[in-house]
């Protein structure tokens, strides 16, 4: 099939609800990707931090052969070895005490919605249900979730919107106070803010910020849907900031291609949803539970700990360049955000490093890279060396 041939069926059969590329993905290895006629790209994108240990990864690809011959999906009303033993290593090293399931980020953060409104029903009764989350964040696409989200541009066309929302300014302990009161039940934020610009969180407010939430008793709910799973150089990003949340969502790189996302909850929180309180047909199922754990075997304590080192030695290779278009960086690991100069566009240098074989995603008014945690140095000097060539 050539790409036009795709173009033309994909257009004629499904939803466009995508700014699609014009570029047709066949194949992969590493972070390195080439399309339908055989051109290569550097991939620095991942599937939007999905493709964590990379493409045509045979350890992750043979555990979920192995596990589909064995058993593809039974009920979670059934004991599996995958869920248990899965939800037993994110807790170790979490830090946390227990996990639940799902198969998306959008879920996983509806879920912890769920927990925060339980949790202050059982101890203070009805309300007591407002969550406070900060402007210019981003937290899903169903109606929840797109209202937890606080950017106005996300809050049209699907009214009525969700009640039981309001939003503080990012880094401002006192607008948290002034939004808050005697209906509140919790707090909601991400600790780099992803689609809103890649915007790390300042560690004396989200230190502030949790001493808030435990005097007040709202529960610090920490969405980690992108900087989950090793993104940020530690598994989860609040392991960075000296805070342990009462609940943490993931997704994206977790089951490394296939979608699952789910989260992880503190002691105190761990009894707050009982059975038939919280569900999913899919969530966890042997397959996607089996490819999880192989992706935190790939991604063990010394990989994570390099994704570190990888983003430091991206973005000084990116400043490096000195370029007209683009300015400083920002980010933590390998989720970095860079500054689009004025005069430019973000979607326009998009375009322009994707047609000459580069890979890279927007956020806010910058450009977004989310390469997969497994890239070698040789594939982040390629990706360099195509931003040198196009970039002005």
């Amino acid at each position: 099939m050539t790409f036009e041939e795709l173009k033309a069926l994909d257009h004629a059969h499904t939803l466009q609800t995508y700014g699609r590329f014009d570029v047709a993905i066949a194949h992969g290895k590493g972070a390195t990707l080439w399309d339908l006629e055989g051109k290569e790209y550097i991939d620095f994108t991942s599937g939007i931090g999905v493709n964590s240990v990379g493409y045509g990864n045979e350890q992750w690809a043979w555990s979920i052969y192995e596990q589909a011959l064995a058993l593809g999906h039974i009920s979670n009303l059934f004991y599996t070895q995958p869920y248990a033993k899965l939800a037993d290593v994110l807790c170790r090293r979490a830090g946390m005490a227990a996990a639940f399931f799902g198969n998306s980020g959008a879920e996983a953060n509806e879920g912890i919605i769920k927990l925060a409104r339980k949790y202050s029903f059982d101890k203070y009764g009805k309300g007591r249900s407002t969550i406070l989350t900060l402007k210019n964040s981003f937290h899903g696409r169903t109606i929840t979730t797109l209202t937890a989200t606080g950017q106005d541009v996300f809050h049209q066309y699907f009214y009525p919107f969700m009640e039981g929302f309001r939003y503080a300014d990012a880094n401002d302990l006192e607008s948290v106070k002034a939004e808050g009161g005697k209906d509140v039940c919790a707090v909601m934020l991400e600790l780099v803010q992803g689609e809103g610009g890649v915007l790390p969180m300042e560690p004396d407010f989200v230190r502030g910020l949790a001493e808030l939430c435990a005097e007040r008793d709202w529960l610090l709910l920490v969405d980690e849907v992108q900087t989950g799973i090793g993104r940020t150089g530690t598994l989860f990003a609040y392991q960075q900031y000296g805070i342990q949340p009462d609940a943490a969502s993931f997704a994206k790189g977790i089951a490394g291609g296939l979608p699952m996302g789910g989260f992880l909850v503190n002691e105190k929180c761990r009894n707050v949803l009982g059975a038939g309180m919280h569900g999913s047909t899919f969530g966890g199922n042997p397959i996607v539970a089996s490819a999880a754990l192989t992706v935190l075997d790939i991604l063990d304590e010394a990989a994570v700990e390099a994704v570190k080192e990888k983003g430091a030695y991206l973005r000084a290779g990116i400043e490096a360049l000195d370029k007209k278009s683009i300015g400083s960086t920002r980010g933590l690991g390998l989720m970095i955000g860079i500054e689009v100069k004025e005069g430019y566009t973000n979607k326009a240098l998009a375009a322009q490093l994707v047609q000459n074989g580069l890979l890279v995603l927007t956020a806010g008014p910058g450009l977004r890279l989310l390469p997969p945690l497994t890239i070698t140095k040789e594939e982040m000097d390629k990706g360099l060396a195509i931003m040198a060539q196009v970039l002005e």
